[in-house]
């Protein structure tokens, strides 16, 4: 036992040693770098070349990468990285909230994409030490979204793919706060889990689609931006609307508890609505779909008043 630990730190130690060399020689730690951009923690990254292996440590950042046009530069990703297909098939480096360095080391990135929000940081601050370039991403809104997809693009040599993914995106959030903008204010509780009761506050970015469609997020004053929530503080504030994502992409059973209280005006008025949390609890361009749907029951709300 004690030779193959020895013989397991060698090897680890090995692929430290010329990943470290690599990611020196791709990245420029004095920002004279030929391509350069600023993270989503205002840090400076600057590559020599584009990246041509990318480890992505969250499923939104490997959604986003695909989308900037890098898919086939990302050769790690974490759990749950399942959209598009292709993420499905690429090896996994642990889960967003415990990376398995080694694994991440033996797969030799000149990049990796962390999420700024949920990864922890002691983990993605090793990966920096050795010496590995490191973007911190953390999008919080459209307008972050289509940054993100350029600096994206600009890291991966796929520019011209970033660039027009994010101007589809902003057109498309365009169009629809053009067609919402003098709507009737609905009044909106969007659960984002059960037990505990959460839900999102007005710097969420599924808060700031709500309002694009006209809709009020009775909780958008809360401190936290995933706030947890009694029930009897929902009860109270009486919402004409309820949403959630459940537990998966057709599990709506959240929405049955609410139906124990008839009356509540979500309740008496059938506004309790299901939407696919992939299209909205991730921060990526398919959150516009997820905006159009969110959008509709709004709509479906407005017509049964």
């Amino acid at each position: 036992m004690i030779i193959r630990r020895a013989l397991v730190s060698a090897s680890a130690g090995l692929v430290l040693s010329a990943l470290t060399s690599a990611a020196m020689a791709s990245s420029s730690p004095d920002g004279d770098g030929d391509i350069c951009v600023v993270d989503d923690t205002e840090r400076k990254l600057c590559l020599a070349s584009p990246a041509q292996r990318i480890v992505a440590l969250s499923p939104s950042v490997t959604e986003l990468l695909f989308a900037a046009g890098a898919g086939e530069r990302v050769v790690g990703v974490v759990s749950f990285s399942d959209y598009p297909e292709a993420a499905r098939e690429l090896p996994q480096v642990g889960s967003y909230d415990r990376l398995d360095l080694e694994a991440l080391l033996a797969l030799e990135p000149d990049l990796v994409v962390a999420w700024a929000g949920g990864n922890p940081g002691q983990q993605v601050d090793r990966l920096e030490a050795f010496g590995l370039p490191v973007f911190r991403s953390d999008a919080s809104d459209f307008e972050h979204i289509a940054s993100t997809l350029e600096r994206f693009g600009r890291l991966a040599g796929t520019q011209d793919t970033g660039d027009a993914a994010a101007r589809k995106l902003r057109d498309s959030v365009a169009s629809l706060s053009a067609r919402y903008s003098d709507s009737p204010p609905v009044e909106v509780f969007y659960q984002v889990w059960e037990k505990p009761l959460m839900t999102v506050n007005g710097e969420h970015w599924i808060s700031r689609a709500l309002a694009l469609c006209g809709g009020v997020n009775l909780f958008a004053s809360e401190a936290p931006l995933v706030p947890r929530l009694s029930r009897e503080a929902v009860l109270a504030a009486d919402p004409e609307v309820i949403i959630t994502g459940g537990m998966g992409k057709a599990d709506s059973t959240w929405l049955d508890a609410w139906r124990a209280w008839p009356q509540m005006t979500a309740v008496a008025q059938d506004n309790l609505f299901f939407i696919n949390p992939d299209l909205v609890q991730r921060a990526t361009p398919r959150l516009v779909e997820g905006t159009r749907r969110l959008c509709d029951h709004l709509e479906t709300a407005r017509e049964r008043r």
